[in-house]
C-alpha cells in the first residue's frame, strides 16, 4: 500500500499546484466548501464538485488538471450511479418525491379524510 505522500507527489509541481488551488478557490466560491490539500480523498472531491458545477471555468480547470496528471481520471459517484439516472435541476440532484401517489380510492371520487380540523367562523367544518 502506498502512502498518501507518495500518491500526492504530483502536487509538488508548481503548475499543477496552481491548478488545484484554482479549483479549490472556485469550489469555495460556488459551494461554500473549503477543501484542504491534506484531505484523504481530495481528488475524488475535486472531481465531484467539478461534475456538479455550473461554472465552465471550474470544469475547464479540472479538465486541464486531468490532462496533465493521468491518474486523476477517477470515477465520481455521479458517474458510478449513471446507470440509475437522477432527476437534476440546475446541476443539482433533486430529492426523490415523497408525496403519496394516487390510490384506487382517489380515482373512485371519494374525498380523503382531512388530517386537521378546519374551523370557519367559529364552527367546525366537515
Amino acid at each position: 500500500m502506498t502512502s498518501l505522500a507518495s500518491e500526492r507527489s504530483w502536487l509538488l509541481d508548481p503548475g499543477l499546484l496552481k491548478l488545484v488551488h484554482q479549483c479549490r478557490r472556485l469550489i469555495r466560491s460556488e459551494f461554500g466548501v473549503k477543501l484542504h490539500l491534506t484531505e484523504e480523498h481530495l481528488e475524488q472531491q475535486l472531481a465531484e464538485y467539478a461534475s456538479k458545477t455550473r461554472s465552465s471555468h471550474l470544469t475547464n480547470t479540472w479538465k486541464t488538471l486531468q490532462e496533465q496528471v493521468p491518474h486523476l481520471c477517477v470515477k465520481t459517484e455521479s458517474e458510478k450511479a449513471s446507470a440509475t439516472p437522477k432527476r437534476m435541476y440546475r446541476g443539482q440532484e433533486i430529492a426523490e418525491d415523497s408525496r403519496p401517489t394516487a390510490t384506487v380510492r382517489d380515482s373512485e371520487g371519494e374525498d380523503p379524510p382531512r388530517k386537521k380540523k378546519v374551523i370557519y367562523r367559529g364552527q367546525v367544518v366537515g
